[in-house]
């Protein structure tokens, strides 16, 4: 393989995977052209087109689709060990590429990797917020962190918050403008905050539980977000009624600002886990991360 065709390689990679000239030149620290010019050079040695290319969007074609699935895997397994070459120093380090959502990531990741990422300064830790149900292993993530019941079958598993109820609420002065739901079918005639699902293309629908009773209300409203903070300040706002961790609506409630609304209706899920491939090989750093977030489960 000639000597070029590595950093070509590597700058297809980031193309294809960006999806946008523009976003992989800032990745790569190269000027467009410079990098334009790269994969047209990489194209012609090879004697086929890699990338679709258009004026709004980049998209491999079945040739480069077939490059990255089988190329991309080789490179990564390089740099894993290069990095387990460099932890052999005695100094645990790399980025650990974490998907999860804004309500784990703010009460459950950020305190515990806040105590210990101090000792480890060659650690780096990227969240990315997701409500989707994301391929870890495609999306090049280490770990990933969900509720139980959204984890893959597949993937090794390990706890870190206990089981969670998710409440509906509402402020007083839309409950005093609207009557109060006596049962989840009530909740159609409302305006609903919704919650926007990547993964599945719709509305997420409210799924309650009373004893052994249980039911999926598909709301409606005039507010969709794709996050759960958004959700509850709507709610405090006086937009709508709102599903949200009942730990996150508590002390709005214990204030005054909102009002428990089904109450005998709020479902109970399995609390939050962390899952990975389990065929993923543990880095030290990782090591010390997953420690870090099991530590108070």
């Amino acid at each position: 393989m000639l000597r070029e065709n590595v950093s070509d390689l590597l700058a297809f990679i980031a193309v294809a995977r960006e999806g946008s000239f523009t976003r992989a030149s800032a990745k790569l620290g190269v000027t467009q052209s410079a990098l334009s010019h790269t994969l047209r050079a990489l194209e012609a040695r090879m004697g086929v087109r890699l990338l679709n290319r258009t004026t709004r969007s980049v998209a491999p074609t079945a040739a480069g689709e077939r490059l990255l699935r089988t190329v991309a895997p080789r490179f990564e397994e390089i740099e894993t060990e290069l990095a387990a070459i460099v932890e052999t120093r005695g100094k645990p380090a790399g980025t650990i590429r974490i998907t999860t959502t804004d309500y784990a990531a703010d009460t459950v990741l950020l305190p515990r990797l806040a105590k210990v990422l101090p000792d480890y300064p060659d650690i780096k830790v990227e969240l990315v917020v997701d409500y989707g149900l994301t391929d870890i292993v495609a999306e090049r993530f280490d770990i990933g962190v969900r509720w139980g019941d959204q984890v893959a079958k597949d993937m090794i598993a390990v706890r870190i918050a206990p089981d969670a109820r998710l409440a509906i609420v509402g402020s007083p002065a839309y409950l005093e403008q609207h009557p109060i739901p006596k049962q989840p079918k009530d909740l159609l005639k409302h305006n609903c905050i919704t919650l926007r699902l990547p993964t599945r293309g719709g509305l997420y629908a409210w799924e309650l539980k009373k004893g052994k009773r249980q039911t999926q209300v598909r709301v409606d409203g005039q507010f969709t977000f794709n996050g759960t903070y958004q959700m509850l300040n709507a709610a405090i706002a006086g937009t709508g009624l709102a599903f949200v961790p009942e730990d996150l609506a508590r002390p709005h409630v214990e204030d005054g600002r909102l009002r428990w609304v089904l109450e005998e209706w709020f479902p109970t899920f399995p609390g939050l886990h962390i899952f990975y491939p389990s065929r993923r090989e543990y880095s030290k750093a990782l090591s010390i991360v997953v420690d870090a977030l099991r530590d108070g489960a």
